[in-house]
């Protein structure tokens, strides 16, 4: 990496970004799924911020017991602090302790990355969570942070009685769905919401992530055995359902379904579609109807032909420049090649790079760090 670096920061010249740093991670036999999913979130500035805050109030290894939390505030401090401006880290604390956490990722085997970008904000939520209410707990009680955390009250305040707490985790990223169902006998209109981190999005061949958008938020018509129970006529009946975004997220996660269950075949199938994703994506099915702005900085790719093998490497966006790491590589881009990412608009081609999940930042967020 050596070479590579130096190459990196040679491209860059006196274009490189004051206080910025370019790391490759090590990979520890298969874990590109980790590797390449990090490197999104350590360009996602907001989280970024808000992770090195956290580790700088004393939150450090030393004052709490280990967690990915800490291993993650670890790693990006780790990587932030380093005097080169480029060069390769081993994640080694992190990669263990998240196979420590979740047996899932304890094989040597292809994992998913939207399983673990998944599994790894849930996580972190829990974590803050317990912080927050070993906290409030600690000056009525005499028992460790961990029993409370794990006891009655913490299950309380996750109930009804109480408001969730919204951690900086869930200001980034969550957003928050509401599922519409129109009666068609009496025209009622039922509202549930729901929150998200991410949208899953079906997709089509030669599509784009506008189309894919307007499909999940379509209309949908409920009849025969899927009727709907109206609590105003007390009876099943047809109705009209859609999903539409009530609360758009600062940081949009877009996970595209490339991987579909083909019944005949009796596995799972890599979807190579061709699905154009934007620089700038306009939001348009919120309940406002107001279009939201996005930005497009950081895209997860998956590089194969089939949902059980391959490989993952990730673009990213900083300081106007784009970067492509792969593992322990990385190397600047060109704007343009990000489209070579869409997929392909032929079943069989000799391109399987394939964006996978796309991370958009709303336009003039970025300031925002509440």
């Amino acid at each position: 990496m050596g070479a590579a670096g130096s190459k990196l920061e040679k491209a860059l010249g006196d274009q490189f970004p004051e206080g910025e740093r370019y790391f490759g991670l090590e990979n520890f036999g298969n874990t590109c799924y980790c590797n390449s999913v990090l490197q999104a979130l350590y360009f996602c500035v907001p989280f970024r911020e808000h992770l090195l805050e956290y580790y700088g109030n004393g939150k450090s290894i030393g004052d709490v017991e280990e967690n990915l939390l800490t291993c993650l505030a670890d790693l990006f401090t780790q990587i932030s602090s380093q005097k080169k401006k480029t060069g390769v880290i081993a994640p080694k604390r992190f990669v263990q302790r998240l196979k420590k956490q979740n047996e899932l990722f304890r094989s040597y085997m292809h994992q998913d990355a939207h399983e673990f970008l998944n599994f790894l904000l849930n996580e972190l939520v829990d974590i803050l969570e317990k912080e927050a209410h070993a906290v409030k707990s600690d000056p009525e009680t005499s028992s460790p942070p961990e029993k409370i955390a794990n006891g009655p009250k913490h299950a309380q305040a996750n109930g009804v009685s109480k408001e969730p707490l919204v951690t900086w985790v869930h200001k980034n990223f969550q957003g928050i769905l509401t599922n519409e169902t129109r009666c068609l006998q009496c025209e009622t209109v039922t509202e549930r919401d729901e929150t998200f981190f991410d949208l899953s999005l079906d997709i089509e061949q030669n599509s784009s992530i506008t189309s894919c958008l307007k499909n999940f938020s379509s209309t949908e018509t409920l009849n025969a055995e899927d009727k709907f129970f109206c609590d105003k006529c007390c009876s099943l009946q047809e109705a009209q359902k859609r999903m539409k975004i009530k609360k758009p997220p600062h940081i949009l996660v877009i996970h595209l379904k490339r991987f579909k269950y083909i019944e005949q075949l009796g596995r799972y199938k890599k979807l190579s579609y061709r699905v154009v994703f934007p620089l700038e994506l306009k939001l348009s099915n919120t309940v406002e109807d107001a279009d939201i702005e996005y930005s497009l900085f950081a895209v997860v790719v998956h590089v194969g032909s089939g949902p059980n093998h391959g490989h993952y490497v990730s673009l990213v966006k900083s300081h106007n420049h784009w970067l492509f790491f792969d593992d322990e590589n990385v190397e600047m881009i060109d704007e343009s090649a990000v489209q070579t990412f869409f997929g392909s608009a032929q079943e069989y081609s000799s391109n399987t790079d394939h964006g996978y999940i796309l991370f958009y930042e709303s336009i003039g967020a970025s300031n925002n760090k509440s």
